[in-house]
């Protein structure tokens, strides 16, 4: 396939391929040092709490478009068994889950894409295969924790949800950086609310994952300029669906992953962090978002925690 000359001139311009050496696996985590993570600290004034992920139930956003990824699935394994032989002795309760790593609220591991044979710092595609991901898991990650800046772009445009289908530009972030009065830059993990999962919590699922307003080609240079260390959305598809360029899906998640090393979160809850940062004006804190450390994943459940 060859691809269209817009996004061959990107993939170029945001290349980082090589930055921290030949063997790096982690990307744009890099970015945050211990000096980020200090300064990230220091937003901690209230000790107030807020999680960012939604129930891990059968309930979930998934519906089937992509073969595998399916909502959780909870059996009980063990019910009031005894443990002994003692009849009043201890008894336990256990259970385990069947589900997709990236069903609902995730990280995408370095290995979630590929394209044009090419994976992340060049690592060779064959090292993905039926077995897992042998490099660019997402255990890779390791600990998460840096300066969380909201973007509240759906607020910024003065609307309670961006309209299905919205590619957001420089000016959408920009605007949503005004009104936080925050300046994005190394090492921040950003999260962009566009008030699509109102959708989801309303129950209309369909609604929730057809149509999105989300990222966009246009804004692939920006985070790439800032040196963002990780993304992250509350909708199904990160970027903007349906895609700009028709003849080629997710170009966002195929620029940012295999080019950039960019960490990309999905379906993060930032409805009650979004009226809480309205309502004290703080729209940086310390977000803790370290993801379930799968080996040989391409991405994990996490529950972000934001802490102001």
């Amino acid at each position: 396939m060859t691809l269209p000359e817009p996004f061959d001139r990107l993939a170029k311009a945001v290349n980082n391929w090589g930055r921290w050496g030949p063997d790096d696996r982690r990307g744009t985590l890099n970015f945050v040092t211990p000096d980020v993570v200090r300064r990230a600290a220091g937003l901690v004034r209230d000790g107030r709490s807020l999680s960012l992920a939604i129930p891990l139930s059968e309930d979930g956003p998934q519906l089937g478009f992509v073969r595998g990824r399916i909502n959780p699935e909870h059996r009980m394994i063990a019910v009031h068994e005894l443990h002994g032989e003692d009849i009043d002795g201890v008894r336990f309760n256990d259970d385990a889950v069947s589900m997709g790593l990236q069903a609902a609220t995730h990280w995408d591991g370095l290995a979630h894409v590929s394209y044009s044979d090419r994976m992340w710092n060049g690592v060779d595609t064959a090292e993905t295969d039926e077995a897992g991901a042998h490099q660019l898991s997402v255990d890779a990650v390791g600990p998460l924790v840096s300066r969380g800046v909201l973007l509240d772009v759906a607020r910024a445009a003065g609307v309670d949800r961006l309209d299905g289908g919205l590619a957001l530009t420089v000016e959408h972030l920009e605007a949503a950086e005004r009104l936080a009065g925050v300046t994005v830059g190394s090492g921040d993990i950003v999260l962009l609310r566009t008030g699509q999962m109102q959708l989801l919590k309303a129950g209309d699922k369909w609604g929730y994952a057809i149509s999105t307003a989300g990222p966009s080609l246009q804004t692939v240079e920006w985070f790439h300029g800032r040196e963002v260390a990780a993304v992250a959305t509350d909708n199904l598809s990160f970027e903007v669906y349906p895609c700009e360029i028709e003849s080629l899906q997710l170009p966002v998640h195929m620029l940012h992953i295999v080019e950039m090393g960019l960490t990309q979160g999905q379906n993060f809850d930032l409805e009650e962090l979004a009226a809480d940062c309205s309502a004290d004006g703080r729209y940086e804190f310390l977000l803790i978002a370290a993801p379930e450390p799968f080996s040989a994943a391409c991405g994990a459940p996490v529950v972000p925690v934001a802490v102001k």
